[in-house]
């Protein structure tokens, strides 16, 4: 298994570089095929008083300034993937319903991998919905922490294994990774009492399979002590200087405001590493 088809959102201008360059370097490690998207959301449009009539001025700029910004993240693809070489495409797209529209959803389901950047909780204007991805894509999404800026090697992984369907999909969607990765561990929060095993053997089996993939793997069972596992976690991933964290994507609601589990919100929001999530 490898990573032939890589998709990479380019939501805006300000992160375009930076997650342009983060593609650029897992479709180089894989000699993956890339492909820039990029989404103008049409805007509410201003209504004249009194008879509520569209404004032209104000839709004329409004399609001016989006034309801008696409062409300006065009740019940045291009000239980046030119420069590297690489097998690549650039698809942009306006519609209504942005990245959530079925003409987006139907290309990122024939992705192996999705690159896309975390929303900064201090940024409103972020428009790629990445819940929709995660959920409606089907493929395992990379996400790239805003403050990290420039891409470099994956050398030490920590998968956080609580035994679900979505962390094993996560597991297995990252194989191209870990199996280049000098060190992977497997970290398991306050594991289960089970009468017939004992805790510390959780997470032993999946430990195994990974090894007989020539990975060379560690098994960590830790309890929270009263801690949230996502603090657990946060701190696992300081103290061993992690460069990906490998996790499900947990969500019971399609509502939006619920799309994650608690754990994987609060490390969306406070994210050091690179992280590949799976649904």
């Amino acid at each position: 298994m490898s990573y032939k088809t890589v998709l990479a959102v380019l939501d805006t201008q300000r992160n375009a570089p930076q997650i342009t360059d983060f593609a650029v370097a897992i479709a180089e490690q894989f000699s993956a095929h890339l492909v820039g998207v990029h989404t103008e959301t049409l805007a509410a449009v201003p209504l004249i008083a009194p008879m509520e009539i569209p404004d032209p001025t104000a839709i004329e700029i409004l399609q001016e300034s989006a034309q801008r910004e696409t062409q300006a993240i065009e740019q940045i693809f291009r000239q980046r993937t030119t420069r590297e070489g690489l097998s690549a495409e650039w698809r942009s797209y306006m519609l209504a319903a942005g990245y959530a529209s079925s003409s987006v959803q139907e290309v990122a389901r024939t992705a192996d991998l999705i690159v896309a950047n975390q929303s900064s909780p201090s940024q409103a204007d972020h428009r790629a919905d990445l819940e929709t991805f995660l959920f409606e894509s089907g493929r395992p999404m990379l996400l790239v922490p805003y403050t990290l800026k420039q891409p470099k090697p994956i050398e030490r992984v920590l998968i956080a294994w609580n035994g679900s369907r979505e962390a094993a999909r996560a597991t297995f969607d990252a194989l191209p990774l870990l199996k280049q990765a000098s060190s992977v561990e497997v970290l398991v929060i306050d594991p289960p009492d089970r009468g017939d095993r004992d805790r510390e053997l959780a997470g032993s089996d999946l430990a195994a399979t990974l090894a007989r993939h020539g990975i060379s793997v560690t098994l960590t069972t830790q309890d929270s002590g009263g801690a949230s596992p996502a603090a657990a976690i946060e701190n696992r991933l300081a103290d061993k200087s992690i460069d990906l964290l490998v996790m499900g994507g947990y969500g019971h609601s399609r509502w939006w405001e619920m799309f994650f589990g608690g754990v994987t919100r609060s490390l969306l929001d406070s994210m050091t590493a690179l992280t590949l999530l799976s649904r």
